[in-house]
This record gives C-alpha cells, sequence and structure tokens, in this order.
C-alpha cells in the first residue's frame, strides 16, 4: 500500500469532532514520554509540559494528542512511564474526565491501534497507597486520525501523526521497535542517533514531507496538521496547508498548534530567565494567529 492510499484512508476512517470559534484546542505531538532513565528524552520537558497542559486545562481547551505521545519502542510497557511521569497521566485523566482528550496513536506507540491492548493497560493503574486498582483512563479511545470539521463553515482540519508517508516506520514498525529496543537505545547514551527516525535524518524527512504534501494536492489542498518529522511548519494563506506542530523533545522547550477564536498557531513554551536571575516557564508565539477561513478549500471531498 503506497503512502497516498495510507493517508487516504486515515482520512475516511477518522473520527470526526464538529467545532466552532468558540471551541479552543492544544495539539501536541511526539511527547515520547518514556521512563525516566537517560534514554528518556521527554523527561528534560517534562515540566514545561506539564505547566502548559495545566494552562490549557484551566483555559478550557481541548487536548489533541497526535501520536508518539509515550515511547514504547523504548520501554517494555506502559506501566514504567506511567510511574515516571504519574503527575502528568492524572493531568490527562483530568481531560479525559470532561471529554477534552483526543489521541492518536503514531508508530512508537502503534501498539494503541489495538483497542484490547488500550483496555489493559491504560484503563486502570495500581495505587501501592491504597493496595488497590484506580480508574484511570476508562473507556478511552485512540484514533488513526481525526477530523475537526467546522459547524458553520464545513472547513475540516486533518490531523494524523504523519507516519503514513514513512514506509518503514508504519508497515515495518515492528523491526523498527526491535532495532531501537536492542541497538540504538544502548547507544543513545553515547550520542549515536537512530538512522531511521526522520526526526534525525534529514532526507529522509524532507522525503517524507514530500509525500503528505503531494497526498494533500491530490485532495483539494486538505488542510493537514501532522507531527512525526519533530520540524514545526505554519505555512501562509496561498501555500500548501501543511502544518507540523513540532514535538515536545526539542532542547529545553516544546511547540504545539493552538487553534482558538477561528484562528491557528505555532507556539512555543520554553524556560526564560527573568531580570532577577530567577526562572519561569513562558509562552512564546511562533507564528500566527492566522484565521482559518484563510486556508480554507472551494469544497470539501
Amino acid at each position: 500500500m503506497s503512502s497516498k492510499s495510507r493517508l487516504s484512508r486515515a482520512y475516511a476512517n477518522a473520527k470526526v469532532i464538529s467545532f466552532d470559534d468558540s471551541s479552543k484546542f492544544i495539539l501536541f505531538s511526539d511527547c515520547h514520554r518514556g521512563d525516566n532513565s537517560f534514554a528518556d528524552d521527554f523527561s528534560n520537558n517534562r515540566n514545561i509540559y506539564y505547566h502548559a497542559l495545566k494552562t490549557y486545562f484551566n483555559r478550557g481547551f481541548q487536548y489533541c494528542e497526535l501520536g508518539d505521545g509515550d515511547e514504547l519502542w523504548e520501554n517494555m510497557s506502559f506501566e514504567s512511564i506511567f510511574e515516571a511521569h504519574k503527575n502528568i497521566y492524572q493531568l490527562l485523566r483530568e481531560y479525559h474526565l470532561e471529554k477534552r482528550l483526543h489521541m492518536i496513536w503514531g508508530n512508537h506507540d502503534m501498539v494503541y491501534k489495538d483497542p484490547t491492548y488500550v483496555q489493559k493497560h491504560l484503563s486502570s493503574y495500581f495505587e501501592p497507597i491504597d493496595n488497590c486498582d484506580k480508574e484511570l483512563f476508562g473507556g478511552i479511545s485512540y484514533q488513526e486520525a481525526l477530523v475537526l470539521k467546522h459547524k458553520d463553515t464545513g472547513q475540516e482540519l486533518f490531523l494524523t501523526h504523519g507516519h503514513q508517508a514513512d514506509w518503514w516506520n508504519y508497515t515495518f514498525w515492528r523491526w523498527g521497535r526491535f532495532l531501537v529496543r536492542v541497538l540504538w537505545k544502548p547507544l543513545q547514551v553515547w550520542g549515536i542517533a537512530d538512522p531511521t527516525s526522520p526526526a534525525k535524518n534529514y532526507k529522509e524527512l524532507i522525503k517524507i514531507e514530500r509525500r503528505i504534501k503531494k497526498w494533500i494536492l491530490c485532495n483539494g489542498e486538505q488542510m493537514t496538521i501532522v507531527g512525526h518529522t519533530h520540524r514545526p511548519r505554519f505555512p501562509s494563506p496561498g501555500e500548501i496547508p501543511f502544518f507540523n506542530d513540532g514535538s515536545c523533545v526539542h532542547p529545553r522547550s516544546i511547540t504545539g498548534i493552538e487553534i482558538e477564536d477561528g484562528a491557528i498557531s505555532l507556539i512555543k513554551w520554553h524556560i526564560a530567565t527573568k531580570t532577577d536571575g530567577t526562572l519561569q516557564i513562558v509562552r512564546v508565539l511562533l507564528e500566527g494567529p492566522q484565521k482559518l477561513v484563510a486556508y480554507k478549500k472551494a469544497t470539501n471531498l
């Protein structure tokens, strides 16, 4: 199956979420939450991520995670990740209880496409203090893709991880997982990068972006937002509407995409030093806000 066919299938089977100009969404991806070991890239930014997500929760945002939220290539199970970042999952549970949590699976957490696996590992957790199981994400479901559809304009925003355009990481993800666990994870401590990762292989990154752009053009310039490559993208109106929210494992910062007041923005959260020498976590606007209607195609296919 070609990347075009995989993207088209994901779009056709996507869960549709209605929204309007009063709706608010924050899109993050590629958190790669690990077990807090030397190989856990997320651990350096977890306080930034928690503060940002808590701020969005208090402001009434819905959270869309566009894949690779949990690092299940380097780690054998979700349980070790949960114990390392328990406060993060407790916050995500708050989103879930208010039906403001929308999860997409990527290649590093592709096991979540199996509802049975999700039910077994994510529904509850064992609390040693109380010596009993407690509910975590009861009834949660992971999607390959989401479509945000505007109630008034009919405009559609296609959200997916983007590894559909990466034949190795989609079709042979089990081989990729095996190589990461037995080879690249031990070498990561020495600074040797996994060459199969598009985030660390510029030539492969360009190929993947080119395939997604081609699909967008073949589908009436369908506005598309992905992750996977870790490279933020924010086109101007009139350009191919191909967005990327970046990742949460940038050095000392995380990037994401906000949708608010019928507009879209690319943002960054990072640690900044105040004049008195103390540190604070701040939000920086990188691109936008740009009205969504500026990217609306003539007809939705």
